[in-house]
This record gives C-alpha cells, sequence and structure tokens, in this order.
C-alpha cells in the first residue's frame, strides 16, 4: 500500500499593525479610531502582506526611530502626483524628517514652528510679504536665484550676475525719458547721482537698443514709495528707460541708503534668535530685459557700504560692488555712477558642469 504524505498548509500571512496612540502632551485625548499604520508600506497595494526583509530587520534593530516611516510617508502620494511634484514633496519629506531625527525635535520645539508659520501668514499684507522676506533672511532667495540664473561664458567675459528681486519691485512703474529724473519727491539727505552705461550683448560686444532698464531703489530714510505713502508719491524713484540704438541709457537718481529690515515681525525675531542684525547694505535694484536677451535683476552697492559683508539677505556679489565718484559741470547731480550691463541671447547656456 502506498502511503502519500501532504505538507500542511500554512495560514495566509498575518498583517502586522502598530497602533499609534495619542502622544502624552494631549493629556487623556482618546481619538475616535486609533490609527494604524501598515508595516508593509507598499505603495502599490494598500492590502499587500507585511514582508519585513532581513536587512530592514536589522536597520530596526539599530535605530530607535522606524526607519521605514519616512518612506511609507512618501509612498502615501497617489498616481495623479506630477513626476516634477513627486520629485519635490519625495525630496522634502527626506530631508524634513531627517532633520527632526537629527536634532531630535521636542514637541514644543515643532509647536513654535507652527506658531511662526501661523505668524508668518498673520503679519503678511498687501504690501508687505513676511513670507518672501523669511525667505531672504535664510538665503533662499539667493540661492534660488543663483541656481536659475548663473551662467559662466565660455569667454572671458560673464554676463552681469544677477541678484535677488526682493519685494519691493513694481509693474506699474513709468517709462521716462533718458536724461530725466526718477526724483519726484526730494528727501532731505539725498545725495543726487547721474547713473548711465551701456547695455551690450555678451556673444558679439555689440549694443542692444530698446533694452528696457528698469530701476526702482528706497529714498534716502531707507523707505520705498509704498511704505512711505506721507512723504512719497507712487513711483517716486523708480522708472523705465529705454536704451537709444548705442544701447546707451542715463538719468538721475540718488546715491543709495543703508536701511533695515522690519523689526516688528517674524522675520526679525527669527533674525534675534540667530543673534543677527536686520541691515541690508545701501544698494540700487535694477532689471534689464529685451525680447531676444535673457533678462537680468541685480542689485548694486557703494563700495564704501559698512553692511556688505554681512548682508542680511546675502544678496552681495562681488563684480556688484561700484565707485560712486564726484562729478563736476553737472548742477543737477554732485555724484556719477558708470553701469555698464552685458547680457546673453536667449537659449545660450555657456560652460556645462557635471552634477
Amino acid at each position: 500500500m502506498l502511503v502519500t504524505t501532504t505538507t500542511p498548509r500554512r495560514p495566509p500571512p498575518r498583517r502586522t499593525h502598530h497602533i499609534v496612540t495619542a502622544p502624552h502632551h494631549l493629556g487623556g485625548f482618546t481619538p475616535a479610531s486609533a490609527r494604524i499604520r501598515s508595516s508593509s508600506r507598499s505603495s502599490s497595494s494598500s492590502m499587500a502582506p507585511a514582508a519585513v526583509s532581513d536587512g530592514q530587520d536589522a536597520a530596526k534593530k539599530s535605530n530607535r526611530f522606524d526607519p521605514l516611516f519616512t518612506q511609507h510617508v512618501i509612498d502615501t502620494m497617489g498616481p495623479n502626483v506630477t513626476p516634477r511634484n513627486r520629485q519635490l514633496f519625495s525630496s522634502l519629506l527626506r530631508h524634513l524628517h531627517d532633520f527632526a531625527r537629527e536634532v531630535e525635535l521636542t514637541n514644543d520645539e515643532w509647536m513654535t514652528g507652527v506658531h511662526f508659520i501661523n505668524a508668518v501668514g498673520q503679519t503678511s499684507t498687501k504690501t508687505r510679504n513676511e513670507a518672501h522676506r523669511v525667505s531672504d533672511v535664510l538665503g533662499l532667495e539667493s540661492l534660488v536665484d543663483e541656481i536659475a540664473n548663473k551662467i559662466v561664458a565660455e569667454g572671458d567675459v560673464d554676463p552681469t550676475s544677477s541678484s535677488i528681486l526682493g519685494p519691493f519691485w513694481s509693474p506699474n512703474a513709468p517709462f521716462r525719458v533718458n536724461g530725466s529724473s526718477i526724483i519726484q519727491d526730494p528727501a532731505p539727505g539725498g545725495r543726487v547721482c547721474r547713473m548711465h552705461g551701456r547695455i551690450t550683448d555678451l556673444l558679439t560686444g555689440m549694443p542692444i537698443p530698446g533694452a528696457v532698464f528698469d530701476i526702482w531703489q528706497a529714498s534716502s530714510n531707507g523707505k520705498y514709495d509704498f511704505q512711505d505713502p506721507d512723504a512719497q508719491t507712487p513711483n517716486n524713484l523708480r522708472g523705465k528707460f529705454r536704451a537709444n540704438d548705442n544701447g546707451e541709457y542715463w538719468f538721475y537718481c540718488y546715491h543709495p541708503t543703508a536701511y533695515s529690515l522690519p523689526t516688528d515681525g517674524p522675520s526679525y525675531d527669527l533674525l534675534t534668535l540667530m543673534d543677527r542684525h536686520p541691515m541690508r547694505p545701501a544698494h540700487i535694484h535694477i532689471m534689464v530685459t529685451h525680447p531676444e536677451f535673457k533678462g537680468c535683476t541685480t542689485q548694486l552697492y557703494p563700495r564704501d557700504d559698512p553692511w556688505l559683508a554681512t548682508d542680511t539677505v546675502f544678496a552681495v556679489k562681488d563684480d556688484l560692488i561700484l565707485d560712486f565718484k564726484p562729478l563736476e559741470g553737472d548742477d543737477q547731480a554732485e555724484l556719477d555712477l558708470e553701469y555698464n550691463v552685458i547680457l546673453s541671447p536667449k537659449g545660450y547656456k555657456g560652460k556645462q558642469f557635471g552634477p
């Protein structure tokens, strides 16, 4: 008689769940239903059985924090997320979670951050963008500007360096005639400067007729027009000038004045926590554009300004530091500033660097 044997059927694998209870700082609060997080962390199917590899198991034993948690959060993104958004959020979540683990962020510190973000929104108004200012004092806007605009030319001359736009640009600045002044409201202590220069093509050195030179600056009290409605009319110290056939522009403005960022909001609280000052060096904002060239937004600084090395928004670059020289023979101004702008043609990439 033949005796056959059968292998007993194993029961299906059991799903393992972690029950996440309310944190201690919420007191006796009990949620209506406990949060259940599957240890499988599978993004392909929420019903997939748990399968923790030996490597994952070893990682869990060597780290008191759940090594699978961050990937689980990333994997909950749905299938309709765009590829770029998936890249951005995945990287953001990894860095954010790694930061929290690295410093072992406490509940109080996390909640302080929540209140800070709330305060940024509450402080912002139509004329005050506090989130923009926080990005500035953290150096983020300057870094993003560098990533977006840096071009290293293949020749000996680079295009004019960019710098941050800042929160005070206005699309409503009027076109003015070359040789006119952007000073609508003369201010005590204002030192008038004749500013002039040429706008040229990086590749050919030829002038760029019709290029638009947009300028804006604070008055001698360190305030822009819409910050100072009692003393300044709209578009004071703002203007657009169109380059002539030789690529030339010229007009009258003020020698710039250093000023402090506001000291009554979250951005200043952040500076105080980092033991930093709120000062910006004196500067003039410019934006130079032409339909056939990559535009340039930048800032220009007097060489003798004491705040250049510690600009609170990190926007100073060496080639943007200039000399304001005494001017003779012009009864409208006491100072002279020559600044030539070099634009690269649209599509020009310059030297390419590996990742």
